[in-house]
């Protein structure tokens, strides 16, 4: 059975993270399954636009602490929405955790509803927001990334846009994304991929300096005593053992 379920309307292909017993956590299945979906959207002249959404309560939890991806697979999924030459929405109507984050900030636009709500959460399990730093770092504003790297703090949909994480949002996610699925539909192809190039060129430039810096420490603080805690009292639904 498929982690990820695909709907085509209108040069809008949608695609909806469909493990909610999981939370949407990230997989290997699952960003094998969504690196191959995005290639195909890809190569599909009638795709104009592509959405990235979710099933139940959580857009994604992070890495799935079971099952992980590679930091390199993950790396090369972030790079693939970056690189698309078409624009990914992502549609967020609810909780998003560490790893999550940085597959929402890989996306050109989002939109986000009243019920979403996120966290990086890394630094309360022993490691930090290494891969998703690629994503993120060039999106946020400094000061904000500062705050909610070090703390993990929650933060709203409102908060998020202030910050630069978030384009759009509001009580009702669709009625916020509709004028954007609009704008996507009347734009050309050739015209929205060179748009696209100029806006995600900064971001690529991440890639090319900082990814195998950043999946070597993330590899470091994971294989670490403390991580090893960290994600063992998060197993257990207990605070780790340095909280005060």
């Amino acid at each position: 059975m498929s982690l990820l379920s695909t709907a085509h309307e209108r040069g809008i292909t949608t695609l909806t993270l469909d493990c909610p017993d999981n939370r949407n956590a990230l997989s290997s299945r699952l960003v094998g399954e969504l690196a191959r979906a995005l290639e195909d959207c890809g190569k599909d002249p009638g795709v104009r636009a592509v959405v990235l959404t979710h099933t139940g309560s959580t857009f994604s939890a992070g890495a799935d602490v079971k099952a992980p991806p590679s930091p390199y697979t993950f790396v090369a999924l972030l790079r693939a929405i970056v690189e698309l030459p078409k624009p990914v929405v992502a549609r967020v109507s609810g909780h998003v955790r560490a790893g999550g984050l940085g597959l929402v900030s890989a996306c050109d636009i989002v939109a986000a509803g009243a019920e979403a709500d996120f966290a990086l959460t890394e630094v309360r399990i022993g490691v930090a927001p290494c891969v998703i730093s690629l994503t993120l770092l060039p999106r946020l504003d400094p000061r904000a990334a500062a705050r909610y790297y070090l703390t993990g703090e929650r933060f709203d949909a409102a908060e998020a846009a202030r910050i630069g994480l978030v384009t759009v949002f509001g009580d009702d996610v669709d009625g916020a994304l509709a004028p954007v699925l609009d704008g996507l539909r009347k734009a050309s192809p050739q015209g929205l991929a060179e748009a696209k190039r100029l806006v995600t060129a900064r971001v690529l430039e991440t890639f090319e300096r900082d990814a195998e810096d950043v999946v070597q420490r993330s590899a470091s603080l994971f294989a670490s005593a403390e991580a090893r805690e960290g994600m063992t009292a998060f197993l257990e639904r207990r605070d780790a053992a340095w909280v005060l």
